[in-house]
């Protein structure tokens, strides 16, 4: 389902021999009213004593397109090499564009969090000293997913190829039946429950009582927002991709604000035919990749890069994937805030994955109930929900699309980024993922 690439250096020059260039219905006017820049209010720094400082220099994504697009006929590592590569920048393209085969490399899976715990293992590799500089990212393409032959098939095939008399490949071959043609067809699905994470999500939307004009209210404001952003050339973290044979593809092709009474005439994707959640109000299959350039700070430093961010504390959470499948945010944000020493009233920047907006929507009430808290949390108080004029400001995963393997740099780079422009010092990033899984992150702002 995902694969991503962490490429380690250790003793990179000083001098860089790469040429370098120093919730209740939202109202329409507020799904589209600008967030005022957040007041640098000088707060503490969160560097910690002994411990190495470590920094996002930059961090790149190729355009994410709905799968069946203009990415179609690549390969995954096509879509990889683009993202290490990119000419635009040219951190990245000083150590990506032709990566030595003595540079280790590895991949890391952990479904829609994957590129989180790529990035999070290059930072514990950065912070016990076995490397100075680690490029990490991922990447997904959905338009070409691997499909299965039957366990039946499969099975034949294997005994096919160990039959060493033409006696035995014909009594195999006797054995054969049509349907063992019948492909296993994958689902985005939760292994434990073999429940999809739609039907999921609707469930989850139920139990908490979001309703589908909420859900969709929430997802005319990430299309509108990431709309809002794209035209005002807020998405820097995007680069152009030549497609062999095609057109130079510049943007996400998912962002389409629609109306309310659009969306209204759509019928439930998973729980037919009372359930809330739609096509309109869910991510969407994506192709793309990201990468992120990943330094020690006096590394950075010493070969002339300007950081655009600290990569502070970060949590990894699990817990039922039945009924608590999505609420990775929930139990992440308030660990990662006590970790860090700091309250919701610190952070200046939210950006947590959109898989679905009733997902979002339910972390919220979740976040912002006692009874929660106390029932499942084993905690006295609630965390609260993130204000909505710091949240998500530049559109999410509903509208910008969600390649599992490569959200989380874009995660990342969106909070560092609306830092850098909005003048905030700390980032909260937090996603769900398959399993019950979820993680949090904090980001701060380097100082300009």
């Amino acid at each position: 389902m995902t694969s991503i690439l962490t490429y380690t250096f250790k003793n990179l020059p000083s001098t860089s021999k790469w040429a370098l260039q120093s919730l209740r219905p939202l109202s329409c006017s507020s799904q589209l009213r600008a967030a005022p820049a957040a007041q640098n209010k000088s707060k503490k720094t969160l560097a910690k004593p002994n411990i190495r400082n470590i920094v996002v220099v930059d961090g790149v994504r190729i355009p994410f397109l709905q799968s069946g697009t203009s990415y179609k006929d690549l390969m995954p590592h096509d879509l990889a090499r683009a993202a290490l590569s990119c000419s635009t920048s040219k951190q990245l393209a000083a150590l990506g564009a032709g990566f030595s085969d003595r540079t280790p490399a590895h991949t890391v899976t952990m479904a829609c969090i994957s590129a989180n715990q790529a990035m999070t293992t290059g930072i514990g590799l950065i912070a016990s000293g076995q490397y100075d500089v680690v490029v990490a990212g991922g990447v997904e393409l959905m338009s070409d997913v691997p499909i299965r032959h039957s366990r039946k098939m499969r099975k034949m095939m294997l005994e096919l190829n160990k039959a060493k008399t033409l006696g035995q490949r014909l009594s195999l071959i006797s054995k054969f039946r049509l349907n063992f043609l019948s492909p296993e067809l994958p689902a985005v699905a939760e292994f434990s429950t073999s429940e999809t994470m739609g039907h999921s999500a609707d469930r989850l939307a139920a139990a908490f009582a979001v309703s589908r004009l909420d859900q969709d209210e929430y997802a005319l404001r990430s299309h509108s927002l990431a709309k809002k952003a794209q035209d005002e050339g807020l998405l820097s973290d995007v680069v152009p991709f030549k497609v062999p044979g095609k057109d130079t593809v510049t943007k996400d092709n998912g962002i389409r604000p629609s109306s309310l009474e659009q969306m209204a005439k759509l019928r439930p994707a998973f729980i037919k035919p009372y359930g809330t959640v739609t096509a309109a109000n869910s991510s969407f299959l994506t192709d793309g990749a990201s990468a992120m350039l990943i330094m020690a700070e006096e590394k950075a430093l010493a070969m002339g890069f300007k950081p655009k961010a600290y990569l502070r504390d970060f949590v990894y959470v699990s817990q039922d994937p039945k009924d608590q499948l999505l609420l990775g945010p929930t139990y992440a944000t308030p660990k990662v805030l006590e970790k860090a020493g700091l309250t919701m009233n610190d952070i200046d920047a939210f950006e947590f994955h959109e898989a679905f907006s009733g997902q979002i929507l339910a972390n919220f009430k979740a976040m912002d109930s006692d009874w929660f808290a106390q029932n499942y949390m084993g905690r006295k108080t609630k965390v609260g929900s993130p204000p909505l004029e710091k949240f998500n400001n530049w559109g999410g995963s509903l509208s910008l699309g969600h390649p599992f393997g490569a959200t989380g740099c874009r995660l990342v780079m969106a909070a560092a980024n609306r830092l850098r422009k909005e003048g905030g010092q700390y980032g909260l990033v937090a996603a769900c993922a398959a399993g019950g899984q979820g993680h949090a992150m904090i980001v701060e702002a380097y100082p300009k």
